[in-house]
């Protein structure tokens, strides 16, 4: 391509997705799906601004290698480890139920059984660029379902070789030539090369670059290497994908992986939008206005079959909520770029005009995808959210403290009493809290505890304490008002979220403890550290400012509801304030 050509196109690319995309995000229809109707817009099918869309696409796969490359820093082997019973249980029960399902429809509906099985093999493969990045867009990755989507994308990664093996089966009378072993051996011997590998030499390597302190060759040897493992897994015909996700997976507890998140994640941003442009301007439009009832009849059939196979699947290993087993199946209803790459190399087995037809209710599924997840996280979601109230679980021990809500500050509190082996009932009101709580061997319980029956069920009557830790302020003040009403033997401490909220329970007695306050206090005596102030110099400060502020919230609760007379409270503890620690400057010289 000469440079007005590429400049041309370019220009193009860049103009279609600064145009659509800022309108589909304000439209609240997402970023991926306004990119790929703006290729569509551009492509050939469409004013034909580009005409050869297969070019930009090869190129612009390597955004999914980036991307995979990211997910893979943000999880050690430890939580790759966690995530195994998704990966091989619910990702092979994923694959061979739909490929099975889909293949006898197709043959039902007249293919030949071997074309039929290949419409399976392909219809049973998702979108990794579109599942994640519709995710990630909408912040549902870290959710128990984003996650279940994220185990099964990656298995659908080592899934292609065995699929690529079947289709060779498919393609020959004598199986025994076509299947490879010298080719497998070839696979699992690189990735253990590069598990060892990567554990011995990365680091090394990374520190040398680093030390350079030259930023653009930090920027180039970060794509290097996603690069070189990816060229390394097309070598031996693994996903490039996979290999990136296995690079990341190595340096997700590097010292390096905040740099390498900044310098990669825009490259990773451009060549991912470009890659849904280019899928966009594969979409064949004639096909939808020739034959638009059998397009749109195949791709809404298979995204609906998916869903009705993939939700149960989600139930079955242990996904039981409404809301996560729907994002599960909704993420991963659309069929994946790889069936693009499995019909084409099906030669006869497909015929053009089958093909063709095929092609098209893919990339209407791909469509589909943003649309759902919008549906999901609108509609969906919140109502299930109403709807999905269980039975409270029922408790099974009395323990001298009951913690209420087992989010990350109760877990503190309750490993601490573990430590010492004080017993603590948890309770938690987010039944999806509970139940991944309870994968990692966490003993914790689903119920209310603004209610008096389960505060009475977890033993309210005979415990000491009630540490009350949920994240609702006003939850939490009913706790306390009911555990006060009924349980006046019970000594509270509660979580307090603003100062607001610090005031209230100190006219009520009660001992509340801002959550932010105490790391804010280590940040500052840290940074007096930092500032060359002597250790006990340093810790006796902020000891006072502590002592202070808690005289001075005391001396501002009464006044909360008026504001001259706040201010005029404030004003002056800051002016104590500045005498406090100017006599503390004094003492420390």
């Amino acid at each position: 391509m000469h440079e007005q050509g590429f400049l041309h196109q370019a220009l193009i690319y860049l103009a279609a997705g600064v145009i659509v995309v800022p309108v589909f995000k304000r439209l609240g229809l997402g970023s991926v799906l306004g990119y790929l109707v703006a290729g569509a817009f551009i492509g050939p099918w469409g004013v034909a601004l580009v005409t050869a869309p297969e070019a930009i696409l090869r190129f612009a796969e390597f955004g999914v290698v980036l991307l995979l490359f990211l997910v893979g820093l943000e999880l050690n082997p430890k939580r790759v480890w966690q995530l195994r019973k998704a990966i091989f249980g619910m990702g092979v029960a994923q694959v061979l139920v739909t490929m099975l399902a889909v293949a006898a429809a197709a043959w039902a509906l007249g293919l030949a059984p071997k074309a039929a099985l290949v419409v399976g093999m392909g219809f049973a493969m998702s979108s990794t660029a579109i599942g994640l990045a519709s995710l990630q867009e909408k912040n549902l990755l870290p959710t128990p379902g984003g996650q279940a989507s994220f185990s099964v994308l990656l298995f659908q990664d080592l899934a292609v070789i065995p699929l690529l093996l079947l289709l060779g089966l498919l393609q020959s009378d004598k199986a025994s030539d076509n299947f490879d072993w010298l080719a497998t051996v070839q696979a699992v011997g690189v990735i253990a090369a590069l598990i060892v590998g990567g554990r011995l030499l990365l680091r090394p390597v990374l520190r040398y670059v680093a030390n350079t302190r030259q930023r653009e060759i930090f920027v180039g040897f970060s794509l290097l290497l996603v690069i070189s493992v990816a060229a390394l897994m097309e070598l031996v015909g693994l996903s490039t994908a996979l290999g990136a996700f296995l690079g990341g997976v190595l340096l997700a507890d590097s010292e390096y992986r905040h740099q390498l998140e900044m310098d990669i994640e825009p490259f990773k941003g451009l060549l991912l939008g470009l890659f849904f442009i280019a899928v966009g301007m594969s979409v064949d439009v004639g096909l939808f206005a020739r034959a638009p009832l059998l397009v749109l009849g195949i791709a809404a059939g298979i995204v609906i079959v998916k869903c009705l196979l993939l939700y149960p699947i989600a139930q079955t290993f242990g996904y039981c909520g409404r809301t996560d087993a729907t994002l599960f199946a909704l993420a991963l209803s659309q069929v994946g770029e790889f069936a693009f790459v499995l019909f084409g190399a099906a030669g006869p087995l497909l015929p053009k005009p089958t093909l063709d037809i095929l092609n098209a209710a893919i990339a209407a599924s791909m469509l589909s995808t943003p649309l759902l997840l919008m549906f999901y996280e609108q509609v969906l979601a919140p109502r299930f959210g109403r709807a999905e109230e269980r039975e409270p679980d029922r408790i099974e021990e009395q323990n001298p403290v009951i913690i209420a809500g087992y989010g990350r500050f109760g877990q503190v509190v309750q490993r601490v009493l573990a430590g010492l082996k004080i017993g603590a009932t948890m309770v938690d009101v987010d039944a999806n809290q509970i139940d991944q709580l309870r994968r990692f061997g966490n003993k914790a319980y689903y119920g209310d505890a603004t209610r008096l029956d389960l505060l009475e069920a977890a033993g309210a009557r005979k415990a000491k304490l009630l540490v009350v830790a949920v994240d609702n302020p006003e939850s939490a003040m009913q706790i306390v008002k009911l555990a006060r009403l009924h349980f006046r033997h019970l000594k509270l401490i509660v979580r307090a979220r603003s100062r607001t909220d610090a005031f209230e329970y100190h006219e009520m007695g009660v001992p509340a403890l801002r959550e932010t306050f105490g790391s804010a206090l280590d940040a500052a005596e840290a940074s007096l550290r930092a500032l060359d102030h002597g250790p006990v110099a340093a810790r006796r400060v902020v000891a006072r400012f502590r002592r202070h502020d808690e005289e001075l919230l005391a001396q501002q609760a009464p006044h909360r509801n008026e504001v001259k007379k706040l201010v005029a409270v404030s004003l002056q503890g800051r002016r104590d304030l500045d005498q406090l620690l100017a006599s503390e400057a004094l003492v420390d010289r």
